[in-house]
């Protein structure tokens, strides 16, 4: 587990696909007690160690996620989560190409737990909330594309759900709709980067996760700062 940011009142962590970060059906070890289990053992705490969830990804999801190690802070963020002031960034890879290369979506999202799967609606519906991100490509390769996502609103799924919506399932997602699945399980979207101000503190606070360590994400991350010229690799 790799530690982006630490202090008194809050921990940053970059999850690896894979990770659930609180504890679920499965029965798997969540981020959330092994931080507690690091602290307890780094720190030498002899009682319980406090470690609050703020927000949570996927599972297949990689990327930035915050901790409250304090209940002031949990509950200050949570607040600020509530208040949309903890702004949360994503970068996506996909095959197609989206129509427009900058755009906000709106759709109509309802979650169905037995599938566990999110249903995307054109129009307003009773059973569905309304879900806004915005997008902008950042690279096009050959065969992938880098898209990078603002979150305007925080609903399950949101973003695997709306790019599929337009044509653009995220690579390796088989439930939205991508044609093949990555080899070790994930999908390719990455929580990039998160901004907010520290909630005791009240100083800006803005973490980046870096891409994940393959040769197309690296290829496409050096394209969209305007490093690369290489074509990207086919799989």
């Amino acid at each position: 587990m790799v530690i982006l940011y630490e202090d008194n009142h809050i921990i940053i962590v970059n999850k690896r696909p894979g990770e659930i970060v609180q504890g679920d059906k499965t029965g798997d070890t969540p981020m959330v007690d092994e931080l507690k289990q690091l602290v307890k053992e780094r720190d030498a705490k002899p009682g319980n160690v406090f470690m609050g969830v703020v927000h949570r990804l996927d599972r297949p999801v990689g990327g930035v996620v915050i901790f409250a190690k304090t209940s002031k802070a949990l509950t200050r963020l949570n607040e600020m989560l509530r208040r949309g002031e903890i702004h949360k960034t994503y970068w996506a890879l996909t095959r197609s190409l989206p129509a427009e290369p900058q755009a906000t979506l709106t759709h109509y999202l309802r979650s169905i737990e037995k599938s566990n799967k999110t249903l995307v609606y054109n129009a307003p519906r009773d059973d569905a909330k309304e879900a806004r991100l915005r997008y902008t490509l950042l690279a096009r390769g050959e065969r992938f594309n880098l898209l990078e996502v603002e979150l305007l609103t925080g609903r399950k799924h949101q973003i695997r759900a709306q790019l599929s919506a337009i044509g653009c399932p995220i690579r390796g997602d088989l439930k939205y709709g991508d044609k093949r699945s990555n080899p070790d399980g994930s999908i390719s979207l990455l929580a990039r980067r998160i901004e907010f101000e520290h909630p005791v503190s009240h100083l800006p606070i803005c973490v980046t996760a870096p891409v994940p360590d393959e040769r197309l994400w690296l290829e496409l991350e050096a394209l969209a700062a305007g490093t690369e010229s290489s074509n990207i690799p086919t799989e």
